[in-house]
């Protein structure tokens, strides 16, 4: 009887290994046949340069162990872009005292824009609340109930705010409720609560050019 659970439990963690692999493996076949499609290139392989160079991201800046993978790197419409999956760890203790490591993964997907600004965060209620509380920043309130109810702003500078949250903006964004994004210098980033998918790249890029667009002109002539 032993031996039989122990041949069941060999042959279930053999399947486990072998779906995970076929997993990982088709989806970085993906994200090579897009990165080809559109003059991306593509690295599967762990970046702690990125980490790095990301750092100033807030969402990115927490944890240890911190390094990026599956990273593409190209121009979308005249904008240069990063896109990758992060990956952090946090630490946990339970009731017995023994200490969990905690692995996050986190898809991004960043462009640069015309130019530097302060920071801004633009969130659905509950993504990033953690994050705004460890910065001090209070949630901005809008003309809009609805949208101050489905979206949590914070910046401490609230003019930028209220110029970035214009009315064309948030009614995009309402038909958008998932978005989750940071503005810091003249970086534009969209997360995922996961990690990044091949087939979600046109569409995030898509969403992040859309976004731009609905900046106003007079914040790009200052």
């Amino acid at each position: 009887m032993e031996a039989l659970l122990i041949t069941l439990f060999v042959l279930a963690a053999g399947a486990v290994f072998y779906f995970s692999w076929k997993y990982h493996k088709k989806r970085r076949e993906a994200f090579l046949v897009w990165s080809a499609a559109n003059g991306f290139s593509f690295d599967p392989n762990r970046s702690r340069d990125i980490g790095r160079r990301f750092a100033f991201l807030n969402r990115l800046n927490q944890g240890s162990n911190r390094y990026a993978y599956d990273s593409l790197q190209g121009d979308y419409q005249g904008f240069a872009v990063d896109a990758f999956t992060y990956h952090y760890e946090t630490y946990s203790t339970d009731s017995k005292g023994n200490r969990r490591t905690n692995h996050h993964h986190l898809g991004v997907v960043a462009i640069k824009i015309e130019r530097a600004f302060p920071e801004l965060y633009l969130h659905p209620e509950g993504f990033f609340s953690k994050i705004g509380q460890f910065l001090g920043f209070d949630d901005i309130d809008f003309e809009s109930i609805e949208f101050s109810k489905k979206f949590a702003v914070k910046s401490d500078d609230k003019k930028l705010a209220y110029d970035f949250c214009n009315t064309a903006m948030m009614e995009y964004l309402l038909q958008h409720q998932k978005t989750a994004i940071e503005l810091d210098g003249d970086t534009l980033a969209l997360y995922d609560t996961y990690r990044l998918e091949p087939q979600e790249l046109d569409g995030y890029l898509t969403h992040l050019v859309n976004i731009r667009s609905l900046m106003p002109d007079y914040l790009f002539r200052k």
